[in-house]
């Protein structure tokens, strides 16, 4: 029993953190309809600024100011770089691709910066940890869950009640139909990845806390693992993609404590686990969780 509520409090947890990163997905596919495949290199970044300058302006201002950079640099990479005139939905397909190149450029020059060392952000969780009846629980876990709670609703309030959640709703729903209704859809497009590149900064932290070693040059790739839950929920869903990352969450962590049970999959077989459900899920329902067919004229 204590381990299963181990397993559980780590998944849920995971999960939390994920659905952070799997909304950055979500807002920008319904945005502009671009896959961002520079998601990870974008939390990257912000850990980065974390742990460079949290002993300069202490983890609060330090995580604030990585927040806004990242932000910033999220929303100046889809002003400048691909957006291009008017709003085209045929251009998404190209503007995807190019994530991959921002992807790499941004990679390689992080790992060049970090190389062999693994950095602290400087939390002030540390290594402690508390008793919750028979399960010791590491208090970044706990921070995890309660932070991603508010920070999730507060996101989900802006998409319900606000102007531009109003905006973004109606711009996933038809582009054209939306322009014409006086939506400013390049505001809408860039305001949704400075929101995203502010979410991934946020994730950072704790996807690295205690008991993660700190961050390295692949912490980018682990981020890698919301994408699944983004496809699971549907990608146009953000409460699909919050529904995604709990189960890749609980997922990854039951697979992981359970590891010896299950090892007739393979030593390693919690990092492939995510993709794992996602098949298996996507075979079964092809538009995820909680997407919607789509009718076509003809």
């Amino acid at each position: 029993m204590t381990s299963l509520l181990d397993n559980l409090l780590s998944g849920l947890a995971l999960g939390s953190v994920y659905a952070l990163v799997a909304l950055g997905f979500v807002v920008i596919f319904k945005a502009s309809g671009v896959l961002n495949f520079a998601h990870g290199s974008l939390l990257l970044l912000g850990g980065y600024l974390t742990a460079v300058l949290h002993d300069d302006l202490g983890f609060a201002g330090a995580l604030a100011l990585s927040v806004v950079v990242t932000a910033a640099v999220a929303g100046a990479l889809d002003r400048f770089l691909l957006q291009r005139g008017e709003p085209d939905p045929q251009a998404a397909h190209v503007q995807t691709i190019v994530t991959i190149g921002v992807d790499i450029v941004l990679v390689t020059d992080l790992s060049r910066r970090i190389g062999g060392d693994l950095l602290s952000l400087g939390d002030p969780w540390g290594d402690s940890v508390h008793e919750l009846g028979p399960v010791t629980v590491a208090d970044s876990r706990l921070a995890a869950i309660v932070v991603s709670a508010v920070v999730i609703g507060a996101v989900f309030a802006l998409f319900r009640f606000t102007a531009w959640g109003l905006s973004l709703r109606a711009a996933a729903e038809d582009l054209e139909a939306a322009a014409l209704m006086g939506v400013r859809l390049t505001r809408v497009r860039t305001l949704a990845w400075c929101l995203a590149g502010a979410l991934a900064a946020l994730a950072a932290v704790f996807l690295v806390a205690f008991p993660a070693p700190g961050l390295e040059r692949a912490t980018g790739q682990i981020a890698l693992k919301a994408f699944p839950a983004a496809i699971l929920g549907g990608m146009a869903s953000p409460g699909g993609a919050l529904a995604g990352s709990v189960l890749i969450g609980l997922t990854e962590a039951f697979v992981v404590g359970y590891q010896s049970e299950l090892h007739v999959l393979g030593e390693g077989f919690g990092d492939v686990a995510p993709y794992a459900v996602m098949v298996l899920v996507l075979l079964v329902r092809p538009t995820g969780l909680f997407g919607a067919k789509g009718a076509a004229r003809v």
